[in-house]
């Protein structure tokens, strides 16, 4: 099983429907968990807060719907991709060549303590998720361009991943890829 993180700046990038079709034609053999990440909702939400100074479990929270939202986008555009909210239902509906667009929830984070923090993103999460549900791979799909001779600490020093990914991934057992949506 692969997870697969699709920044949410790939729709910005208006790169987002041909990572879509490539993920479509590459891995139509095998089991595939997208991750979206938050793009413009995301953005949203980190504008509000430095409006309005809410906490950042608000945020944190927010942001979860942000990526709930691109989701529904990502269905919208792959009508045939099946969207799953929970580690449980992954498991229950993950087949050979179906994928599958996580859609997280709130209250199975917050049950798994994942710390309410924008240390943490969409990147944290998909490695949480391959973790919980024991993938054999981790790709991070970006906008940003990747020199694949920098460390993962290099790549959250530069910003190109967020600050909690390498504490998540400190223990992971899969493999772990960070790509440009050209090199994908």
């Amino acid at each position: 099983m692969i997870v697969i993180k699709l920044g949410g700046s790939l729709s910005q990038a208006e790169t987002l429907v041909s990572c879509l079709d490539r993920l479509e034609q590459q891995y139509k053999d095998k089991p595939v968990v997208i991750v979206p990440g938050g793009g413009a909702f995301a953005d949203q939400v980190r504008l509000a807060q430095g409006r309005w100074q809410f906490d950042d479990t608000t945020a944190h929270r927010m942001a979860i719907l942000a990526m709930q939202q691109m989701a529904l986008l990502i269905h919208g555009l792959k009508s045939q991709f099946t969207i799953v909210t929970s580690t449980l239902d992954i498991k229950q509906r993950l087949k050979k060549g179906e994928v599958l667009i996580w859609s997280p929830t709130i209250d199975e984070l917050d049950k798994a303590s994942i710390p309410a923090s924008w240390d943490i993103t969409s990147d944290s999460l998909a490695a949480w998720l391959a973790k919980t549900i024991q993938a054999e791979e981790l790709i991070l799909v970006k906008s940003a361009r990747i020199d694949n001779n920098l460390t993962l600490e290099q790549l959250a020093e530069q910003q190109i991943i967020d600050q909690g990914f390498c504490q998540v991934v400190s223990a992971a057992i899969f493999k772990i890829n960070i790509v440009n949506q050209h090199d994908f």
